[in-house]
């Protein structure tokens, strides 16, 4: 006897079907796992004969053997209990068969019958429709989260009992779920930010491009308070890229059933504590991801990034690079996207006075305390800006421009860039190769002598160069013009130089 089903096995980002084969035959009771499974998928056992037998079905009192295949893959979580439990009662001709072959099953089961939610849904149903597949079963509490993927008919399980009724044709799935609607938490406005016109500029810059930046200035002069609201100014995501930082949240398991769909960039803190590992991704196990892939096409915030490890800062060189982190297993490298900006703010010493004439740091010291930031790093970091306290005036004078207004004009440089580099996939200025922006769209030897200029004195370096070029692009879009001018350029450099004299 024999019954088979599918479900979706998680690989870090990546999901693949899996086939779930159940063998009835002669010989002692037992149930036996195989196909490389972990922990908890051997301990399915447990779980899905006691779930049989307390939703009221029969487990059957033979050998019972569950393949997981293809066996080559690593079998985590315990995701594939309803598949195995559906299997099984496949080959005793306990439910019905002809919806098997087109329908993936997903979620865990209790001891009672009951269907748990799990990680992960969204990309396992993304990965079902690759695959051909049209319809799923999932646990009651994912099903907004499922319903995402468009194409597939989904439909959500509150326990074991509803899905083998479900396939004899006596019952029909739930399409959505009573969850109370959670609205997202309100991003803070730029109008709060009292003075910091060059600051506030310069984050503008960076939304327009994606460039990467870092602020230093003695404590509580508004650098969280500025990195918090860069958020409020960026475009609203796409339905690709909602999609793709949803499923990255829904594989952490940070998903609001009230708010299945993420459409605001993301906004990740670590705290200045955190190990490569949580920044990275990783643990035991499933690689899980770290900040850096949840803030995809969102905003990762370092404060005191200082008193970071130099290792946990230099790992951040290839995300910044690439757009993705690749992390070693012992099974092959999970790999994660990872394209986020970057928001470094660090105090000018470890005493950090209001004012640097109170300063007690020697010249060493304070060189030691920055030195962390190494130059390898320092050179993917386009804006550099210095803070110093507003004056009286400013504290006194009424709020500033709103995140609307400044969202508006990002949002237009945004779509020139998109505009410009749609032929070759790029969507933002920081993503364009060098190689593109010399070969593809060269600027004339009068607007590069800037640049060559800086080469020359070797106050840049050349990847320092390319990305100069790309901010210099960026204030162009947010000046509206067709390409950028020396000026642009010049611009650009400064923003760069003005870190030197730590």
């Amino acid at each position: 006897m024999l019954g088979q089903t599918q479900a979706v096995g998680l690989n870090a980002f990546a999901a693949r079907v899996v086939d779930v084969q159940a063998s009835i035959s002669s010989g002692l009771p037992g149930f036996s796992v195989t196909g490389n499974p972990d922990a908890s998928v051997r301990e399915a056992r447990d779980r899905v004969r006691a779930a049989i037998r307390n939703s009221g079905l029969s487990f059957p009192e033979l050998k019972v053997t569950v393949a997981l295949s293809p066996a080559d893959m690593p079998k985590v979580g315990s995701g594939f209990d309803l598949a195995m439990a559906v299997a099984i009662l496949a080959a005793t001709d306990q439910v019905a068969s002809e919806m098997l072959a087109s329908t993936v099953f997903l979620g865990e089961l209790g001891l009672d019958g009951r269907l748990r939610p799990i990680r992960g849904v969204l990309p396992a149903v993304i990965a079902a429709r690759q695959a051909g597949y049209r319809r799923a079963v999932v646990p009651i509490e994912t099903i907004a989260e499922a319903a995402l993927v468009e194409g597939m008919d989904v439909g959500g399980a509150s326990d074991l009992g509803e899905v083998t009724r479900w396939l004899e044709g006596d019952h029909v799935l739930d399409t959505v779920h009573a969850a109370p609607v959670t609205q997202a938490p309100p991003v803070p406005d730029m109008a709060d930010v009292v003075g910091q016109h060059e600051a506030r500029y310069a984050l503008e810059i960076a939304a327009a491009g994606a460039h990467h930046v870092l602020m230093t200035g003695p404590p509580g002069i508004g650098k969280t308070m500025l990195a918090r609201r860069l958020p409020g100014i960026l475009p609203p995501l796409g339905l690709e890229d909602s999609l793709e930082v949803t499923a990255i949240h829904s594989l952490v398991g940070e998903l609001s059933p009230g708010r299945p769909l993420i459409t605001e960039p993301p906004f990740v803190a670590p705290h200045h504590s955190s190990s490569t590992t949580a920044l990275l991704g990783g643990g035991p196990g499933f690689a899980r991801p770290g900040a850096v892939s949840k803030a995809h096409r969102g905003v990762l915030f370092l404060d005191e990034c200082a008193e970071m490890g130099s290792h946990v800062l230099e790992s951040l060189r290839e995300p910044l690079e690439d757009g993705e982190v690749r992390v070693p297993r012992r099974d092959g490298v999970a790999t994660y996207p990872a394209r986020f900006q970057l928001i470094l703010a660090a105090n000018p010493c470890p005493c950090a006075p209001a004012h640097d004439v109170d300063c007690v740091c020697s010249a060493v010291v304070r060189r030691r305390y920055l030195g962390k930031l190494s130059g390898p790093l320092m050179d993917r970091v386009d804006i550099r800006v210095r803070m110093d306290p507003p004056g009286n005036t400013a504290l006194m004078s009424g709020s500033g421009e709103s995140s609307a207004e400044v969202r508006a004009r990002v949002t237009a440089a945004r779509a020139a860039a998109v505009e410009r580099w749609s032929e070759f996939g790029w969507r933002t200025n920081a993503e364009v190769p060098g190689s593109a922006l010399r070969q593809k769209f060269p600027l004339t030897p009068e607007v590069l002598r800037p640049i060559e200029l800086f080469l020359r004195d070797g106050r840049v370096t050349a990847r320092g160069a390319d990305r100069a070029l790309r901010l210099a692009w960026t204030l162009c879009d947010l000046r509206g013009a067709e390409r950028p001018v020396e000026d642009d350029v010049a611009q650009a450099l400064l923003y760069r130089d003005r870190g030197a004299s730590w």
